[in-house]
């Protein structure tokens, strides 16, 4: 009996003209992740693609999961497949659903028919293979509104297919289907969670890191590698650039007021970040503020630091609460490596008392005495890059 995996499309699917764009940047996101599993054989039809393994050493159970992690996939199935024949799709309901139809006390068959040309309906298909189930388990109840196991069976154009239901796939559109931007990835739990977010709805995403040494510690930059490495089960590969950002937040602790020198980082950030951003062709920034989380993140402040760059400056989690940015970036896989015990940039230089209400004028009025705007080129120039992949 022949295992095949079905991904199934999600809002790609409502995508008009241009859908084979959108198919074509979703076949190679699934073509690259699969790689190291095997050989295997692709194809679409009817807002779905068809692994089909091609070699005895395929290994399915970690491509299953490694395709519940390709945006633009709604939901996968592990399923056999089988002619289009009611006495073939019989046996295979039964042999290959066995173990879990035996353990079961109730069961359910739902019959989806894409291909019309089929002779009987979908009602027709249900009750003859439910039939033939309960025949072969004789303690098993049909229970259409809660069951145990769900027999599912879909007639479509290449074969007939069986399987026990959906797995849920990661959702959003196709990576690089919404441009190219960049993240900047302090180390915390929230900028890990808005990366995430930002490439499930599209973005080709790069992600840049402000380090302060001797401030910040070696194990601060492998921390954000531990998180990199999990994020890249979700974007396949990430780049992250390593930025060398000691003198800048020197010279702003040394010459400008310490209740504004929180945002006169971000604004600095910022511009480094925009002169980074047209080397690597992003056309946008990502941030994981959120709306009064710090004094950083007040609406006031957030209007200073947006006018340091003249790029869009995306906030995935702006209205989401800490309890909710906690509970996907466990999701994700990036809490444990966020929590880590050791300090960013953002931390190590925070002000005592902070204002949560800066004025620009004021903000610039201090920047132009921070002696420190010169340097940003050169510091945008002289990153380190390491590329993970998944």
């Amino acid at each position: 009996m022949k295992e095949v995996m079905l991904a199934k499309y999600g809002e790609l699917a409502l995508k008009g003209k241009n859908k084979s764009q959108f198919e074509g940047l979703l076949l190679k996101s699934i073509k690259k992740r699969l790689l190291k599993f095997g050989d295997f054989d692709i194809k679409k039809a009817q807002s779905t693609i068809y692994v089909i393994p091609a070699g005895e050493g395929f290994d399915i159970d970690a491509a299953t999961t490694a395709l519940t992690k390709v945006f633009g996939i709604s939901s996968v199935n592990r399923a056999a497949v089988v002619e289009k024949d009611m006495s073939a799709i019989s046996k295979a309901s039964a042999e290959y659903l066995r173990d879990e139809l035996a353990s079961a006390s109730t069961f359910k068959v739902e019959a989806k028919r894409s291909d019309k040309s089929f002779y009987l309906d979908s009602m027709q298909i249900a009750a003859e293979i439910g039939s033939g189930i309960s025949s072969k388990f004789i303690n098993l109840k049909v229970d259409v509104k809660e069951p145990d196991v769900r027999v599912v069976i879909e007639i479509r154009d290449y074969g007939a297919y069986v399987h026990s239901g959906n797995i849920g796939g990661a959702g959003g559109m196709p990576q690089g289907s919404g441009g190219r931007a960049l993240v900047l990835l302090s180390g915390g739990i929230d900028s890990p969670v808005a990366l995430h977010m930002a490439a499930k709805r599209g973005l080709d995403v790069v992600a840049v890191h402000f380090m302060s040494p001797p401030y910040t510690s070696p194990m601060a930059q492998e921390k954000i590698r531990k998180i990199s490495e999990k994020l890249c089960g979700w974007v396949g590969r990430l780049p992250v650039l390593f930025v060398n950002f000691t003198e800048i937040q020197e010279r702003i602790a040394k010459y400008c007021p310490d209740n504004l020198s929180t945002v006169l980082m971000r604004r600095s950030m910022m511009r480094v970040a925009e002169k980074i951003s047209v080397k690597e062709k992003c056309n946008a920034i990502i941030t994981g503020e959120s709306l009064g989380q710090v004094a950083s993140q007040t609406l006031e402040a957030l209007i200073c630091t947006d006018d340091a760059t003249s790029l869009p400056v995306l906030r995935p989690l702006i209205c989401l609460d800490k309890a909710e940015t906690i509970q996907r970036a466990r999701h994700i896989g990036t809490f444990e490596p966020s929590i880590l015990p050791y300090e960013d940039c953002c931390t190590v230089f925070t002000p005592k008392n902070p204002k949560t209400k800066p004025h620009l004028r004021e903000v610039i009025a201090a920047e132009e005495k921070g002696n420190y705007l010169e340097i940003e080129s050169e510091v945008a120039d002289n990153y380190q890059v390491e590329v993970f992949r998944y």
